[in-house]
């Protein structure tokens, strides 16, 4: 079905390109890699179709059995797609491996007796090498341990290509293989602002600017400015700059410029609104998240998924907005000695955040997946909790991890920033922090005096850098960017960086053909989380959380195990009735990241026990709720059928799910873990040797040196922290406030 609605911004659209490649990529590795692109995705007979009741046009099913991973330009937009967005070092490995597999010598050396043959030349290259073998060859370099370069390689390549040949679409913003496995993207009336962006009066988009209009620009806003040729910069004065404009950004801003103070926000992504967004996973990811979403730990065990626009998280999560749990604030109050997260003024900031952003209680008609778990639950005689979200009640959104087109929900910049933009304060987008300005202090408690930051667009149009000087500076980029970002600037507190928490997260699907389970509608339809069960024990400890995740047919292709090309066909023609649940555990384990981009992290025994309780409940929950086949994300791609299953069957199945290792495990089964809330990575304490900043969220080492994002949080929370993001800011901010009336 062709989409009625091609607007958006450009970013957004997709469609074919329209400039070259710059991947660097030889001809020999690109024909090597489409070798494996065919053996991810072959040309199937349509004999071979084993999903005669999918309701897909019929001929556009035939048409994508018959497509092939290897049809240009699907290789070059892999390639490209690795070089921009994958670590620069196992990039180079692969382009490595491409190369010597278009050898004869070298396609022996890495898959043994499989390229043979008793005809001459007796020893093929990989692309000569039939589908069938290649599919073998593909299996070895994952399940062998000992082969832990090929099984990266592997990984790798398969969660590119098959992002690519999903979400890659035309010039009507389609894709061909879309009508054949059930999915439309979303292209409901958007929201339209007849005056303009929200944002637009106090946003500077520096990728549209020259020095001359940029200067101009900031002047009309109210800014001094000053050009120092000597240094190469602009020297732009106000009394708050705040870097990242998320959830603790954007908060901080409103409280504030509302306080009378001159705020400058400088956020390295870029600004859109309701009316730019597209629902379009590959142009959106691209856009809206980290790495393109393909950000993942140093040793690829876990996939991160974090916000890189305007709003931050807020603008691309999944509405969840649930309180810190009393249990949290009171060790945190008592244990940590942080009084404030066991007073009344953090209440208040919870009642007052929630308020902002529209917080409602209740769903007035769930999606396909939170009616599996709600089901399964209530079958199995389990607790299902509703979930509030910041939104109205009837959000029927599926697709707000790609930007809320109809605008209902409420992320910080649609509120919040919007509130500091009606106090006269300043957005800068794509203009990324380098370093703070740190000098020697006299004052004897802190050696340090941060007087702003400097900052460079990602313009090569705007020929100076920004050197941004603040009374009070506030680092608002996150947990895996603030540390980073403090190291650089010479900060030496060993908390910075480290108590990283990701809340790990595993993923299982169960398949509800249509009409079978009494369940309606589509895994991509309906509100993506409102509902969820706590897996607890006999004492009411809670082990992990189990609730549904926003996959598009682009992530549900790379994310998943894959075992053949026929395999990987007929779960897709399913999508739409693929159920997802995942188990979040609370974290006792904990990273660090040290470099931007560099992040290590260790699950503790605790929550590897903790994930495999929450993995079974979720399945058990799946089946009673009428799936008729369940499985886990385990390489091997470990299922079960449902019909006819006794408890003995289930229970000697559910033994055999236990949490296997990441990429890197020396076992012959693999999985992937993933992360969508990061926290704790430059912690607030009691003492300088406790924490990274005081209660008051100011650094420890610099005065004037202030952080407002989730690497303040002591530790995880369990739930999903958007609401204790915000609160911690507010209360933060507020007492910014306060100091800086003193000054």
């Amino acid at each position: 079905m062709e989409r009625k609605d091609q607007s958006g911004h450009p970013l957004l659209r997709g469609g074919r390109r329209k400039s070259g490649y710059t991947h660097g990529f030889s001809s020999a590795q690109i024909q090597s890699l489409s070798a494996i692109g065919e053996t991810l995705v072959p040309p199937l007979p349509l004999d071979t179709i084993n999903n005669k009741d999918n309701p897909a046009d019929q001929a556009a099913l035939h048409a994508f059995y018959k497509a092939s991973g290897a049809e240009p330009p699907v290789p070059d937009e892999v390639a490209e797609l690795m070089v921009k967005k994958g670590q620069p070092k196992a990039i180079s490995f692969v382009k490595v491996v491409l190369t010597v597999l278009s050898f004869r010598l070298g396609t022996l050396l890495l898959c043994g007796w499989l390229c043979c043959d008793w005809k001459w030349p007796f020893i093929h290259k990989f692309l000569e090498i039939p589908v069938e073998k290649r599919e073998k060859i593909l299996m070895k370099w994952s399940g062998h341990a000992h082969q832990l370069p090929l099984r990266v390689v592997f990984a790798l390549i398969k969660t590119y290509y098959l992002f690519i040949f999903f979400s890659m679409t035309d010039e009507k913003s389609e894709n061909p293989a879309w009508k054949a496995i059930g999915y439309n993207a979303d292209n409901r009336q958007k929201k339209a602002y007849p005056q303009g962006r929200p944002l637009q009066k106090g946003i500077i988009e520096t990728m549209h600017a020259d020095d001359s209009t940029f200067v101009q620009s900031l002047t009309e806003k109210g800014l001094e400015v000053v050009e120092d040729p000597e240094h190469n910069v602009y020297k732009i004065k106000c009394d708050v700059v705040i870097v990242g404009s998320g959830c603790g950004g954007g908060v901080a801003a409103a409280i504030l410029a509302s306080s009378g103070q001159k705020v400058v926000v400088i956020e390295k992504g870029n600004y859109f609104a309701t009316e730019d967004y597209t629902s379009l996973e590959g142009p959106s990811m691209s856009e809206l998240y980290e790495s393109g979403g393909f950000l993942t730990t140093m040793n690829g065990k876990v996939m991160i998924m974090a916000g890189s626009t305007v709003g931050g998280g807020s603008a691309i999560n999944w509405s969840a907005s649930i309180k810190t749990p009393k249990n949290v604030l009171k060790e945190w109050s008592v244990d940590h000695k942080i009084p404030f997260f066991g007073s009344s003024d953090y209440e208040f900031a919870m009642d007052a955040v929630c308020k902002r952003i529209g917080v409602t209680e209740n769903c007035t008609e769930e999606g396909f997946q939170n009616q599996v778990l709600r089901k399964g639950c209530e079958n199995l005689g389990l607790k299902v909790e509703a979930v509030p979200r910041n939104c109205a009640e009837n959000h029927y959104c599926g697709s707000c991890n790609l930007g809320c087109r109809t605008g209902d929900k409420k992320g910080t910049d649609s509120t919040w920033l919007v509130d500091a933009v009606g106090c006269g304060a300043v957005i800068l987008t794509a203009c990324k922090a380098e370093n703070f300005i740190l000098v020697n202090n006299n004052d004897a408690l802190r050696r340090k005096k941060c007087l702003g930051v400097i900052a460079k667009s990602s313009n090569k149009n705007l020929t100076k850098k920004l050197q941004i000087e603040a009374k009070a500076t506030i680092s608002a980029c996150g947990s895996l960017l603030t540390p980073p970002l403090m190291i650089s600037s010479g900060l030496k507190n060993p908390n910075i960086g480290r108590n990283l928490h990701l809340h790990p997260v595993l993923v299982a699907w169960g398949y509800f053909p249509e009409d079978a389970s009494g369940i309606k509608g589509k895994m991509y339809e309906g509100g993506i989380i409102t509902s969820f069960h706590r897996v607890v024990s006999a004492d009411s400890n809670v082990h992990a959380i189990i609730q549904t995740p926003a996959l598009g047919p682009a992530s549900v292709a790379a994310l998943s195990p894959w075992v053949s090309g026929r395999e990987l066909k007929e779960r897709m023609a399913k999508y739409p009735r693929l159920a997802h649940l995942f188990t979040l555990v609370r974290d006792q384990g904990s990273g660090e990241v040290m470099e931007e981009g560099k992040i290590k992290y260790r699950l503790s025994e605790v929550d590897k026990e903790n994930l495999k309780l929450g993995l079974r409940q979720l399945l058990r929950i799946m089946i009673a709720a009428g799936a008729v086949e369940v499985g886990t994300h385990r390489s091997d791609g470990q299922r079960i059928k449902c019909k006819g299953l006794t408890d003995e069957s289930l229970q000697e199945f559910l033994d055999n799910v236990p949490v296997v290792g990441g990429l890197g495990s020396k076992d012959e089964y693999w999985t992937m873990y993933f992360s969508a809330h990061q926290m704790g990575s430059c912690r607030m304490g009691a003492t300088e040797e406790e924490g990274a900043v005081d209660e008051n969220g100011q650094s420890w080492e610099a005065e004037g040196l202030f952080v407002c994002d989730a690497s303040v949080l002591p530790s995880a929370i369990g739930v999903n922290p958007m609401v204790t993001i915000l609160s911690t800011s507010y209360c933060i901010s507020k007492k910014i406030a306060e100091l800086l009336k003193e000054i």
